[in-house]
């Protein structure tokens, strides 16, 4: 079950240990002949800014798997009305985390050009890779929510199966996405976890 709670807090170790990183590498100089300036503590502010974004998006991922489970339970009682009405649902949940990770890519690509630590880079573009896997399965899951929602039609059998088919694909395609997206972010953490390992021993 997500947590924002512990997500917060895990964005913040993250951001302050990338930060310290930063500041040992740069602590030589701000730029000039030294070559220039490390812009790492900028871009986690950048970060943090796109984690808000995230926080909100995984808020609606949480009411989108419930409006899933309504949708299957609608699907198997053959209720057209609760089916056109629930996948409406999920169409506008999903435009409405669609715009929130459309800004959350760009300031991630923001921090990612910046002069910054290239650990805390790989660690950004790892968490880049993994917002666009989850934005790639969500518009799977619109476009089946929103077939359904448009040719649901419980008077026509071959019509109404042909729907169903393309939303069980699509609903898998969703599922299958989904986990890509999740191994990009675990190599995200696992970067993290090393880089303040790394730090503890010093």
């Amino acid at each position: 079950m997500f947590s924002v709670n512990k997500y917060r807090n895990r964005v913040c170790v993250v951001l302050i240990a990338f930060s310290v990183c930063a500041s040992c590498k740069s602590s030589g100089g701000s730029g000039g002949l030294l070559g220039p300036a490390d812009e790492t503590a900028e871009a986690a502010r950048l970060v943090a800014e796109a984690n808000k974004d995230l926080t909100k998006i995984k808020v609606l991922y949480k009411d989108n798997e419930k409006k899933r489970e309504e949708l299957k339970a609608a699907m198997a009682a053959d209720d057209a009305p609760a089916v056109k009405k629930i996948a409406d649902d999920v169409v506008y949940i999903i435009n409405d985390g669609a715009n929130f990770g459309e800004k959350a890519i760009e300031k991630l690509q923001q921090a990612q050009d910046m002069e910054i630590n290239p650990d805390y880079k790989e660690y950004v573009r790892l968490k880049e890779e993994a917002l666009k896997k989850h934005r790639e399965a969500f518009e799977n899951y619109r476009q089946a929510a929103r077939s359904l929602r448009d040719n649901y039609d419980p008077k026509n059998d071959q019509l109404r199966e042909k729907v169903k088919l393309e939303f069980k694909e699509r609903s898998e395609n969703y599922q299958r996405i989904t986990e890509k997206a999740r191994d990009y972010s675990n190599q995200a953490n696992e970067l993290a976890k090393e880089v303040i390992r790394k730090q503890a021993e010093n």
